[in-house]
């Protein structure tokens, strides 16, 4: 039998160790998702008039992988509902991490290695996702639903035309009612790389099922579907990736080309018959780097019918201030054209950023000083998303729909 003061020592090493495996998660995101201005926000009248009246949408945000409870306010992070309503956010996109290397960087990534593992295990993830990608994804679907559940209406899962219309309604509705914030927001969700599907294409059916909306061929490492443009090789599609968009825009499901290498945007938009999106970026006018896109690669984006979600980050725009951010939204306005670009913060997403999900209505104030009309600013806040978002799920309704007609 140990000594008491052995067995004292050994108790205080369990509990330290104990402490740090519960509070992994937190300490982990703390050092990743940094705010240079936390709140309170203040914009002028002005704006704020405006803000009030917008559909403010955001195309990206992994705030699901850190198993904060997006229902109380943090103290850390960039996003909750408390937070998307205070900022006047109608839409967020909880997009879906599953693998992420060590190392990463934006130039040259393997996929020998992954952080996600440890991060689930330490957060307490089902087994099952462990060792699974897909059900890695298919935990955090359950969370954002759980989530909802819980809210009492303040946060709705789109996944049909009828979700959407329903919540619109119920936002407009509230508009009229009072000059106070909705207390509402909506999310749908997405994916960072098709490896989540492990290779197999039926579980593109599986994952739009289970609610995904929106999912990019490839994250930060080349796979089974096409190359990154972090990747080894970055090269194009895959015959099985050619077989994956098809079914993805059968299903109503948005391709986002975030991250995509070069073969990888070109390859899509060559086959794509639906507006593509890039839900988190730069342009390589403002900030010239690998992450970003050139301006053909913004026109052709535009041909599609699609959206440019403009990021947050240093890396995306060359600046940690809103004015960097106008910046890129500025240039990829004057490229692609005004019903082309959108938001996409990247929150949550491992970036230091400038304001939280309540700061939205800089952004509106930072578009007015920098001379965009209203209905300018309201395209690029919200409505060019609307409308990519609203297109996409009444094909995913008249797919679903359509067997029982035959």
């Amino acid at each position: 039998m140990a000594s008491p003061r052995l067995a004292l020592a050994a108790g205080g090493t369990l509990a330290a160790a104990l402490g740090l495996w519960l509070n992994a998660p937190g300490l982990v995101e703390s050092r990743m998702n940094r705010t240079l201005r936390p709140g309170p926000y203040r914009v002028s009248e002005r704006a704020t008039a405006l803000h009030r009246r917008l559909f403010v949408a955001d195309l990206h945000a992994d705030s699901l992988l850190f198993g904060r409870d997006l229902l109380e306010r943090g103290s850390r992070g960039h996003v909750d509902v408390p937070r998307l309503t205070s900022g006047g956010v109608a839409l967020q996109a909880f997009t879906v991490v599953s693998k992420s290397p060590r190392g990463l960087n934006i130039e040259r990534n393997d996929d020998k290695s992954d952080q996600i593992t440890l991060l689930a295990m330490v957060g307490r993830w089902p087994t099952a996702t462990w060792t699974s990608l897909r059900e890695r994804a298919l935990y955090q679907a359950r969370r954002l639903d759980l989530t909802a559940g819980r809210s009492g209406g303040r946060l709705t899962v789109l996944r049909t035309p009828e979700d959407l219309a329903s919540y619109l309604g119920r936002r407009d509705a509230l508009l009229r009612g009072s000059d106070q914030p909705l207390g509402i927001t909506a999310g749908f969700l997405g994916i960072e790389g098709a490896h989540v599907l492990e290779g197999r294409l039926d579980n593109v059916d599986v994952l739009y099922d289970a609610g995904f909306r929106m999912m990019s061929p490839t994250h930060f490492f080349d796979n089974e579907v096409g190359g990154s443009a972090h990747g080894v090789q970055k090269g194009g599609l895959t015959p099985l990736g050619r077989e994956v968009i098809r079914r993805m825009e059968r299903r109503g499901m948005i391709v986002d080309l975030a991250h995509a290498s070069p073969r990888t945007i070109e390859d899509v938009l060559a086959l794509a018959r639906r507006p593509v999106v890039v839900s988190h970026t730069g342009v390589k006018g403002t900030c010239n780097n690998t992450r970003n896109l050139s301006d053909d690669q913004l026109r052709a984006i535009a041909n599609s019918g699609g959206v440019i979600g403009i990021g947050y980050w240093d890396t995306a725009v060359c600046g940690t201030d809103v004015g960097a951010i106008v910046r890129a939204i500025r240039r990829a306005v004057t490229v692609a054209g005004i019903d082309h670009v959108g938001l996409g913060s990247d929150f949550d997403g491992a970036v230091t950023v400038p304001f939280d999900a309540a700061g939205f209505p800089l952004l509106t104030e930072a578009l007015l000083d920098a001379g965009f009309s209203e209905a300018e600013a309201s395209q690029v806040m919200g409505g060019n998303v609307l409308r990519v978002l609203a297109a996409a799920l009444e094909v995913g309704h008249q797919a679903s729909a359509a067997p029982a007609r035959q």
